[in-house]
């Protein structure tokens, strides 16, 4: 289970897009320029995330991409959703035939996971990506060493004094 290319290529160019289009619509030339994405392979995504109506196009000179809702109103889950990209932990995608065609032992935990990884995934917005790049703080989103500073593991002092004592 992992989230791959594709998803993270889609949510990428979304917060780039969602950055950029106060400005007017925004080309798939300038975000493969901006975070070295094939153009190709984002016409591709982009297709995808038009038809989930999470971006519209606009034709023409000075043309491009706009999103098509509130960056509020879209979700990290909604863009994975879009590209069509399977967030399960299962190894038989929610069958219960995992093994021997049955349930594996373990097919509860991976099925608890997934729902887990889509509550999360569904509780970040993209105004909260937006925010977060804009050095903001996000409640939903945490930035990892903080959460793991916690007073019981807690990183020695190493200021000059004591180390020196």
């Amino acid at each position: 289970m992992r989230l791959t290319t594709k998803g993270r290529f889609a949510v990428t160019a979304m917060v780039d897009l969602a950055m950029r289009q106060t400005r007017g619509p925004v080309t798939l030339a300038a975000i493969s320029e901006r975070q070295h994405i094939s153009l190709s392979y984002l016409e591709q995504l982009f297709g995808k995330l038009r038809r989930a109506k999470l971006v519209s196009s606009v034709r023409g000179p000075g043309g491009g991409y706009n999103l098509a809702q509130p960056t509020q109103g879209i979700s990290v889950a909604d863009i994975v959703t879009a590209v069509d990209e399977p967030l399960d932990a299962t190894q038989c995608g929610g069958k219960e035939n995992c093994h021997d065609d049955k349930r594996c032992m373990t097919h509860d935990l991976w099925a608890t996971l997934n729902e887990k990884m889509q509550e999360y995934l569904s509780s970040v917005s993209l105004a909260d990506l937006v925010a977060h790049q804009a050095g903001k703080p996000v409640a939903v989103i945490k930035h990892f060493r903080s959460a793991e500073q916690t007073p019981a593991n807690k990183a020695p002092d190493a200021s000059p004094e004591k180390v020196a004592a």
